[in-house]
Order: structure tokens, then C-alpha cells, then sequence
């Protein structure tokens, strides 16, 4: 298990302007996660969760602060050079199951375009760790939403990415796939990931080893 960071977020705001007012959906937020660690982002509908996580992601850019993954600075980044960083060094999951699929590809066949992009063949075994090697063979119109998260945290996951980003696993599960979804996350923090899951879901924060609570887009204790 590492013993430094693999991702730090540094005195991070975020606003988005609408026409009467500025609002600041982030301010001040200091983060950090390790690898072999589940680091939770709690706190209530609208308390800034998922635009720290987009921003870790660098899909979006914050307007001060600096994210540092694997110790390159992403803030850096031009918006083209944090999308092929992206697709080789983050798996990232929307908080829809199916939305993290591609209707036309199997299930192997995910998990071979992930280790395509990132320079590494996948390992059948992986999918045995998940408990989906059954479904190796199916299309995600014939998954369960638990089966198809599964099936999209095994693609997050090959070639060791430095960070895997997670938007409410379990928030569109029923209660066994949610069950199903957290014993997935034990997995993969026993694989070495780092993995950054935001949720309010009880059993999520229960298994968590670092918990950053959010409320106004501040941090706190």
C-alpha cells in the first residue's frame, strides 16, 4: 500500500455564474486520497460532492486551486492535454450504471478497450475478483444496473489507473446490487486502487477509510 497521496487537492473553488449572482459551489477545499484507500466525499444533495469530483476528473477546471494526480498538475492542463491524461490515468463512473457503457460492446469487449487506451491487456481475473466473469459475453441491455456497474468498475480498473473516481455507486441500485456495489469497492481497494467515492449512503461511508465531509462546498471536520 502507498504511503503518499495519489491525488491532492489544494485550496480549491468553484463558481458557477448565473445572471443575478455568483454562487460558489466550491470554496477552499483541500482533499486527498491514497492508494489502496476508499476515500468518501459525504455530505447532502448540493453540498458541492460531485463538482469536486468532475473537477478531479478534469472534466471541468476549478477556478483557483491546483489538483495534482500521480504528481502531475492537472489544473495545468490545457482541456485536450486533461482528456488523453483522462482516458489513460482515471476511470470514472456517473452515477447512472448504464451510462458507463457503450450499448454495442460486451462486456470483455470494455474491458479490452480500456487496457487498448491505456497500454495494458486486461486479465480475465479481474473479472472473477468482481464476480462478473459469467457475463463476460454480454451486451449491457442484458445486465442488472448492479451487474453493469460491476461491469464498469472492472473497465475503470485495468492497468492500474492512479485514480478511480466514483458518483454515487449505489444511489440507483436496488438494496442487493448496493450491497453488491460496496463489497465491489472492498475488492477493489484490495487490488492497490485509489479510489474517490462520493455518496450520503450509510454502508458507503461505513467502509470508507477517510471521509471528507462537504456542506456549502466547505470542508468540515
Amino acid at each position: 500500500m502507498a504511503t503518499e497521496a495519489t491525488l491532492i487537492c489544494t485550496g480549491i473553488r468553484r463558481a458557477y455564474h448565473t445572471e443575478a449572482e455568483v454562487v460558489w459551489a466550491l470554496w477552499d477545499v483541500d482533499a486527498a486520497a491514497t492508494a489502496g484507500e476508499i476515500t468518501v466525499l459525504a455530505g447532502p444533495s448540493g453540498s458541492g460532492k460531485s463538482t469536486l469530483l468532475r473537477l478531479m476528473a478534469g472534466i471541468d477546471r476549478p477556478d483557483e486551486g491546483t489538483i495534482h494526480i500521480g504528481g502531475r498538475d492537472l489544473t495545468a492542463m490545457s482541456a485536450r492535454a486533461r482528456r488523453r491524461f483522462r482516458s489513460k490515468h482515471i476511470g470514472y463512473l456517473f452515477q447512472d450504471p448504464a451510462a458507463n457503457l457503450l450499448s454495442y460492446l460486451t462486456v470483455w469487449e470494455h474491458l479490452q478497450m480500456a487496457g487498448k487506451i491505456r497500454g495494458h491487456a486486461p486479465a480475465r481475473e479481474l473479472m472473477a475478483t468482481l464476480e462478473i466473469d459469467e457475463l463476460a459475453d454480454e451486451y449491457p441491455s442484458r445486465l442488472s444496473a448492479g451487474q453493469q456497474q460491476r461491469a464498469a468498475l472492472a473497465a475503470a480498473v485495468v492497468a492500474d489507473p492512479d485514480v478511480i473516481l466514483v458518483d454515487e455507486p449505489t444511489a440507483e441500485l436496488d438494496t442487493l446490487s448496493a450491497q453488491l456495489a460496496v463489497a465491489t469497492l472492498g475488492r477493489l481497494r484490495r487490488l492497490g486502487a485509489t479510489l474517490v467515492v462520493t455518496s450520503h449512503d450509510p454502508e458507503v461511508v461505513e467502509v470508507a477509510d477517510r471521509v471528507i465531509h462537504l456542506e456549502h462546498g466547505e470542508v468540515k471536520p
